[in-house]
């Protein structure tokens, strides 16, 4: 089934490389028409996979990323409709120059060829991934987790099914139906038929992706992101970005997962920031120095500092100064987003050079590390790593170049 899948999928990336703009944003236009009107389909499929979330136990904040509702769905024909209005990175010329042997060089985008996408359970990734895809030239393979499969299929046949009517060969967008572990061990060993695998979940699902795979893997997603308070904060407005970092949405992967605080503030702040997050519902676990404070938060351990919760969970540290705090993000963290809370320009900047993160934040919530809050549009992901694209990654962040080169009949002497 994986050959079978991967080799139409090829076949399918190089009749896509060839499509003008104008078929591809028809493409998306329809695929988001047909989401809009195959609603009750789509949350008959959704409500089985929630309803087995519910018996086994999930946890709310990842319930919440499972589950689709009607404005949800109106989410995604949206966001495919935007990435439809984005510019086209296919074919655009980055520089040209010309040799002083007369050789005229461009630097040309085209895109990556076959992309496999493998996530856990967000329904939503499946038309958002295939419209990116779909846009910049590419096919692709979605290998969603098994509490979404019934969701994923739905929304995945939906979309196929546009592109058939609209003349797109259909391949171009496949799901795996299978969710044992074994087919997609398999599917990552198809270097021969897909160029990029992208792991879009937790850290453990992406450690078993670089493990495994034989394909070039781009990181993305893992977000243990810190928010950092310095002594000469604005107290009332650095409690506002820490509740919104962590509350919003904590399941998502820029919530904030710990907060440090500088010490010399910590006696003030503590209470009221544990106050204000408790009152959100959220779990406080801190160090010794905080349980001084706060004595009925939770001791921290060390497994903690390095924990992406996605849930109402915070841990809290007490930080000596800047470079204590700087020395923390960058041993716990996990190079995604991270923000320091500071009225001095000189501590900012200090932060933003020496903190080795994908996005760094002044004075703001990490919650903006996204696509379209960057005005990228439809994001496939955030990629953690420091090849090729880092942080959110878009249309143009898969693609690559190639070397256009015109000559006048020269040789090499």
């Amino acid at each position: 089934m994986i050959h079978r899948i991967c080799k139409g999928a090829k076949e399918a990336s190089v009749e896509l490389a060839k499509l003008s703009t104008e078929t591809k944003n028809k493409a998306l236009r329809e695929m988001a028409e047909a989401l809009e009107t195959s609603v009750a389909q789509i949350l008959s499929a959704n409500k089985k996979d929630v309803d087995a979330a519910k018996a086994k136990g999930m946890k709310k904040a990842l319930l919440e990323r499972l589950a689709l509702d009607k404005k949800k769905i109106e989410t995604m024909s949206r966001s495919l409709r935007e990435v439809s209005g984005l510019p086209d990175p296919v074919g655009e010329v980055i520089k040209t120059w010309t040799r002083p042997n007369g050789l005229i060089i461009a630097q040309v985008r085209v895109p990556l060829g076959v992309i496999g996408i493998i996530y856990e359970s967000r329904p939503d990734v499946t038309s958002d991934s295939a419209g990116i895809c779909l846009k910049s030239g590419n096919a692709v393979i979605l290998r969603g987790g098994s509490d979404a499969i019934n969701s994923n299929m739905a929304i995945g046949g939906i979309l196929r099914e546009s592109l058939r009517r609209g003349g797109v060969p259909e391949d171009a967008i496949q799901v795996i139906s299978s969710t044992e572990r074994s087919v997609a061990e398999e599917f990552m060993q198809m270097r021969q038929y897909v160029d990029v695998l992208i792991p879009r979940g937790g850290a453990d699902l992406i450690r078993t992706v670089i493990k495994k795979a034989k394909i070039p893997v781009i990181e993305t997603g893992t977000g243990n992101c810190h928010v950092y308070v310095e002594e000469d904060a604005d107290f009332d407005k650095a409690i506002s970005i820490v509740v919104n970092a962590k509350v919003q949405r904590p399941g998502a992967c820029n919530a904030a997962e710990k907060l440090l605080i500088h010490r010399n503030i910590a006696p003030k702040f503590l209470p009221k920031v544990v106050k204000a997050l408790r009152t959100k519902g959220v779990e406080v676990r801190g160090d010794k120095q905080t349980l001084e404070i706060v004595p009925d938060a939770t001791l921290a351990t060390e497994k903690d500092w390095y924990t992406e919760y996605l849930d109402l969970i915070i841990a809290v540290r007490v930080v000596k100064d800047l470079d204590d705090a700087i020395a923390h993000i960058n041993r716990y963290g996990s190079k995604h987003s991270d923000s320091i809370l500071t009225s001095s320009f000189e501590k900012a900047e200090r932060f933003v050079k020496e903190v080795d993160s994908a996005a760094v934040y002044w004075n703001a919530s990490t919650r903006f590390t996204d696509g379209n809050q960057f005005g990228f549009g439809a994001e496939i992901g955030i990629s953690t790593q420091k090849f090729h694209a880092r942080g959110p990654m878009s249309i143009q962040h898969l693609t690559s170049t190639k070397y256009v080169v015109v000559g006048n009949w020269q040789v090499r002497e």
